[in-house]
């Protein structure tokens, strides 16, 4: 096939998936939250034994879309509450196609000088945006899990440096061992990114209250058993509660015993660009490293993560890569790949960009203060109805909620019921957790086009699911409807 040939194929092909596109975004199934399928029928249709000669493009497309489509989880519905997952903004979702279009390798200016210089701008507008020290440097990641990865393996480089050891040249054995305390109940991603860093044995966790958030007192008296290098991880939104640790505080305390201070704020770091809330998150910009997601609150497509840290020398150490087939920026500017681990990376910086111009800070904001005042507008009314309890503070986007079932069934066995139905119905698609030993059903408000309608189409169907899962209610669902 010429070159010409193919540009034609592939023109042909984005022709027929915007028709599709179109199609699906405009078909009211689109809105339907929950999957309609089973493992064993996507297999039928998706996992067939791969055949010895290929098959033609708009064939494969036309089949992705037959069995695909049944399984999708359309978290990107305005009445999806499950996980903590946004949608996207339709300049978004534009970007993420021009991006495949233009098909290019973020890791250097080398391999694409508008995407470096994309993210030069984009990283500046975030730590403006998140009211961060002027200096922070900033990678662009696949996701939280990396971003924690990533600003973790900087703290390590920085306190064993501090303590004359070059873990980048000479590895963990031998190395003083860096104390690591941890905010009890942390995201499973730092404790994955410490094992990875080969830290895991070094983990002591911090005690917590009943909303999750570290009890400072606890803090003090592990930092005065503390000696040597030290790494102390807060969390800014607990991945159940919405819960933010006295950051503060935590900061000063660990900062005096020379202690570098990392964030998991996957989705709370967002609250930082909101006058509404920010005195949430207040004194966050204390900390030495930081990591969040696009894809939650800011309405990106899956996968952006976003890692910033203090220390923009230790964070390069850390992470920084050569190679004589490696052309390094001849301006002295920055190179992507220095900054996160990966290296054939996606040119993730231009979704971001796009979104972030057509919000602006204030559009941000907006953002971010609808979902919490949703998120208050679904925690109020769920509160007063019968055998239902609110289990936290809603000081963000997250609701936190357990259900109190008839003598006959355990309060597992009533979750269990209830995210079922939920999980199979048409809004409200909810996932469960445990809280303090007790199951509990997560709701989390972040998607940009979710209303006060949707969200009392969600408090209805939640009523609805405890109704009939077996529980005595004394409130009519007519009045949530």
């Amino acid at each position: 096939m010429t070159d010409a040939g193919a540009r034609e194929v592939t023109v042909d092909l984005l022709r027929a998936v915007g028709d599709y596109s179109s199609t699906y975004l405009r078909d009211p199934r689109s809105e339907r939250t929950g999957s309609v399928v089973d493992r064993a029928e996507l297999r039928r249709g998706l996992a067939a034994p791969l055949s010895r000669n290929g098959v033609d493009a708009q064939t494969v497309l036309s089949e992705l879309i037959e069995h695909g489509e049944p399984g999708l989880l359309h978290s990107g519905a305005p009445t999806f509450l499950g996980f903590v997952m946004g949608g996207a903004y339709p300049v978004a979702v534009a970007t993420e196609w021009l991006t495949s279009v233009w098909d290019q390798c973020g890791a250097l200016y080398a391999t694409s000088p508008t995407a470096a210089v994309v993210e030069e701008a984009v990283s500046r507008w975030l730590v403006t945006l998140f009211g961060l020290p002027p200096h922070t440097s900033v990678g662009i990641t696949t996701g939280c899990a990396t971003a924690n990865l990533t600003g973790l393996a900087a703290a390590r480089h920085h306190v064993l440096a501090a303590h004359g050891w070059d873990v980048e040249r000479d590895g963990l054995i031998g190395a003083p061992p860096p104390r690591i305390l941890v905010s009890q109940g942390c995201h499973v991603t730092v404790h994955r990114a410490l094992r990875l860093l080969g830290l895991a044995g070094q983990v002591t966790p911090v005690e917590t209250d009943d909303q999750g958030r570290m009890r400072v007192r606890a803090l003090e008296a592990e930092l005065t058993r503390t000696s040597g290098p030290l790494i102390v991880c807060g969390q800014v939104g607990n991945v159940d509660s919405g819960a933010v640790d006295p950051l503060e505080a935590v900061c000063d305390l660990a900062h005096e015993y020379d202690g570098w201070v990392h964030f998991d704020a996957a989705f709370g770091m967002w609250a930082a660009a909101s006058d509404t809330v920010r005195h949430h998150v207040s004194g966050l910009e204390k900390a030495d490293s930081w990591a969040t997601d696009a894809h939650k609150w800011l309405n990106v497509p899956y996968d952006c993560g976003v890692v910033l840290c203090a220390h923009p020398t230790s964070h390069r150490a850390a992470l920084r890569t050569s190679a004589e087939y490696l052309t390094p920026a001849v301006d002295g500017g920055l190179d992507p790949v220095d900054y996160t681990p990966d290296m054939s990376r996606r040119a993730r910086s231009l979704v971001l960009w796009a979104t972030l111009r057509h919000l602006g800070a204030d559009g941000v904001a907006d953002l971010i203060d609808r979902c919490c005042t949703l998120a208050r507008r679904l925690a109020a009314g769920l509160a007063h109805t019968d055998g239902v309890t609110v289990v936290n503070d809603v000081v963000l986007n997250q609701v936190l909620v357990a259900f109190t079932p008839d003598d006959q069934t355990t309060d597992a066995e009533h979750l269990t019921r209830i995210v079922t139905a939920l999980q199979r119905g048409p809004v409200a698609w909810a996932s469960p957790t445990t809280w303090r030993g007790r199951p509990c059903l997560r709701l989390s408000v972040c998607n940009w086009q979710t209303t006060a309608h949707d969200i009392d189409q969600c408090l209805a169907a939640i009523v609805s699911a405890h109704r009939d899962a077996g529980a005595r209610l004394h409130t009519p669902i007519e009045e949530f409807a």
